[in-house]
């Protein structure tokens, strides 16, 4: 009978540990996050190999043309954004959806699917797509395994590339990064307002940008009367350029040089030093050439 239980005791435990033993998969899972601006995206699926198998055409073993293909393997291939966002050029509200795709020669038809917890295609409705759009596919790298990314292509767009064998699907993404990233500044600078950082990391984004200048020199202005630094001083020279009034800019921009080189920090030593002493070089540049410019603007009027 101890015989009897130790044998089934024995069993049990090897049976335990196969179950918790990790084994390979013939498509492993694989996920990607990539940020554009200030918009995270994230997809996860999983990623079959060709193997010498037929694809993407009418008679394939794996998507085939003109139907409907989860874009992977074993689970329905999630993409998940932080924000609202563009897909192909059709709005889509933050959140998480199922990426499907309908394969063909001439364009491919790609589909977010508010259903994103569905295995394969059998639980798939049309009804429940939330974005269906056509893209032409383009030829790419030859990748044995399927691949998804993502790349930016400035702060505010991107492409979710489906990429297999030598075919890619350049899907294009868009958010609306300028009004997010200052929707989320003037919130910071309502609820701290006195707070230095703060009003330097809107003054330094509305500087590049380009925009609203003079807003962004009151808050340099307000950063120096809180507390003097090389930083802010530095802020207030280059918005100051910027507005044409280098004249001023280059007291500004001296300072900051003279503040950084008495109490110097990493940051002063290893790039804004550099930084400083170029941009003051540009400034009285800007200053010398000013009469020159003038002169020459006269002189052209008169000419009229």
């Amino acid at each position: 009978m101890k015989k009897y239980f130790l044998s089934v005791s024995i069993a049990a435990l090897l049976a335990t540990t196969a179950i918790g033993q990790r084994t390979p998969q013939a498509s492993p899972s694989a996920s990607v996050m990539q940020s554009i601006g200030v918009t995270d995206f994230t997809v996860k699926y999983s990623r079959p190999s060709i193997k010498g198998r037929k694809i993407f055409a009418d008679s394939s073993e794996l998507a085939p043309y003109n139907q409907i293909w989860r874009t992977g393997a074993n689970m329905a291939t999630t993409l998940e954004a932080g924000t609202d966002f563009s897909f192909g050029g059709k709005k889509v509200p933050a959140g998480k959806y199922a990426l499907f795709s309908i394969p063909s020669g001439a364009a491919w038809t790609v589909i977010l699917n508010k259903n994103f917890n569905q295995g394969g295609t059998q639980d798939y409705k049309e009804s429940e797509d939330v974005a269906r759009i056509m893209v032409v596919p383009t030829s790419a790298e030859f990748n044995e395994s399927f691949k998804i990314s993502i790349d930016p292509t400035s702060d505010s767009t991107g492409f979710l590339n489906i990429s297999w064998s030598s075919v890619n699907i350049p899907v294009p993404l868009a958010v609306g990064t300028e009004a997010l990233t200052m929707a989320g500044l003037n919130k910071a600078v309502a609820e701290k307002p006195e707070d230095i950082g703060v009003l330097q990391s809107t003054a330094g984004y509305l500087l590049s940008q380009g925009k609203d200048l003079q807003v962004a020199l009151a808050m340099a202005d307000k950063a120096i009367g809180l507390k003097e630094s090389y930083f802010n001083y530095w802020l207030k020279a280059q918005i100051l350029s910027k507005l044409g009034k280098n004249a001023e800019a280059l007291p500004a921009a001296q300072k900051a040089l003279t503040l950084g080189t008495t109490a110097p920090d990493g940051a002063f030593t290893t790039f804004y030093k550099g930084q400083i002493e170029k941009g003051i070089t540009q400034i009285q540049s800007k200053i010398s050439a000013a009469p020159k410019q003038a002169a020459a603007s006269v002189k052209g009027k008169k000419k009229k």
